[in-house]
């Protein structure tokens, strides 16, 4: 990713004096994850939606910057896992996701009111999300897990693991289709994967830690939702799992994607919009 930004980059001094242009519109899709709780990027279930607006400065009908704001929510449940390991481990979570990003898109053809009206491009970026894990207790009251330190985060009897903050980075990277419809309207449609730099999207990462140690110090609510294998049919009541048992995967960080349609007004001058709606809308549209 960082050789793509930095292959855009160089390009910036060879569109200084080419034709530019605005895009501004709103996208709307579906948002999933994929982590601990998810481990198929395309899932069966698990589909949110999610809405942003977007806005794009293009040097040249090829290379542009674009900033977005989006929101979006993403879930995961073991007991709708295939694996029986994970359904007997029985966690889940859900969380809301608030996202900004900058970054850089390029056309591979140069859509243009006088040239290409259709293109495939690819973007890639940085970004900065708000999270909030989340899930059900069973008596079906929701529950905000990262202050309860499910695995033992920022107790003294486990100096490895840190507290997680609820504003995380992601680096957005993805692609997609454009059509430049009449003179006004660009329609894309559009996929994204945000890589991030947390592996608490789910609350779930590490191994357990003891489970009267968590209750001590956090509750019972903590260590009850730690460790919620107790709750499934298979549960046979003989064992709890102590500190370094498995409860996630450690070795890579979770992501999220949106994959959604957007519809934006392309226009080429900030000052001088009615002019250009004038002069490019259709007929309907003139005063």
């Amino acid at each position: 990713m960082k050789r793509f930004l930095l292959s855009l980059a160089l390009l910036l001094p060879m569109c200084s004096q080419a034709q530019s242009h605005h895009e501004i519109g709103i996208m709307a899709g579906v948002s999933n994850y994929y982590g601990d709780l998810q481990d198929k990027v395309f899932a069966d279930y698990g589909y949110k939606p999610m809405g942003g607006i977007i806005y794009k400065y293009f040097f040249n009908p090829h290379l542009g910057l674009r900033f977005g704001a989006s929101y979006a929510q993403i879930t995961a449940a073991d007991s709708l896992s295939g694996s029986q390991v994970k359904r007997d481990r029985n966690l889940s979570f859900a969380s809301s996701i608030f996202e900004v990003h900058g970054g850089l898109e390029l056309n591979f053809l140069p859509i243009d009111i006088d040239r290409m009206k259709v293109t495939p491009y690819i973007f890639a970026g940085i970004g900065v999300f708000y999270y909030n894990p989340y899930a059900s207790a069973p008596t079906g009251e929701k529950v905000y897990l990262r202050p309860l330190s499910t695995e033992g985060q920022g107790l003294p009897q486990y100096p490895d693991r840190k507290e997680y903050g609820p504003i995380g980075v992601s680096f957005p990277i993805g692609g997609g289709m454009k059509f430049l419809v009449g003179k006004t309207l660009v329609i894309t449609t559009e996929l994204g994967f945000r890589y991030t730099t947390t592996d608490y999207l789910d609350d779930v990462s590490k191994s357990y830690v003891n489970l009267d140690t968590l209750a001590a110090f956090k509750g019972a609510q903590a260590a009850q939702m730690s460790f919620r294998g107790d709750e499934t049919k298979n549960w046979d009541g003989h064992y709890y799992p102590d500190y370094k048992y498995q409860r996630g995967d450690s070795k890579a960080n979770d992501w999220y994607w949106f994959g959604g349609v957007s519809v934006s007004i392309y226009f080429r001058a900030f000052g001088n919009v009615g002019q250009y709606i004038q002069a490019h809308c259709p007929k309907m549209f003139k005063h």
